[in-house]
């Protein structure tokens, strides 16, 4: 079986340069959108702890119970989760955000230098 390549001709063409205007934009936006995926994270992992949470209980008496309660408990939860994350949460957002800012301002480690042992 033969297998032909395709032409460079035919391959669009893909400047490895990243304007300056375009990188400078990109990393003064980056610390806010971290923090803003690292709280969304949260939130959401919140939410998932408390419903797993719920799950452990009895279905509460006092309310009755249904289809609407369920929805109810639901979005309560979610708002919980977000509010949790705002204002400081469990520590997750906070370390993720962390780590998002260190490694999006890394440079590989080729380009700081650093030989690569084989």
């Amino acid at each position: 079986m033969e297998v032909n390549t395709i032409p460079a001709s035919v391959l669009p063409m893909v400047d490895a340069q990243v304007p300056g205007a375009l990188m400078a934009k990109h990393q003064a936006a980056a610390p806010a959108q971290a923090k803003k995926v690292a709280q969304e994270f949260e939130a959401m992992f919140v939410a998932m702890m408390l419903k797993s949470m719920r799950e452990t209980t009895g279905k509460d008496k006092l309310t009755g119970g249904g289809h609407g309660e369920e929805t109810f408990r639901s979005l309560l939860d979610q708002e919980y989760a977000a509010a949790a994350s705002r204002n400081g949460g469990i520590g997750l957002a906070k370390m993720i955000e962390k780590e998002l800012t260190r490694t999006g301002n890394a440079a590989p480690p080729s380009l700081k230098g650093a030989s690569h042992a084989d």
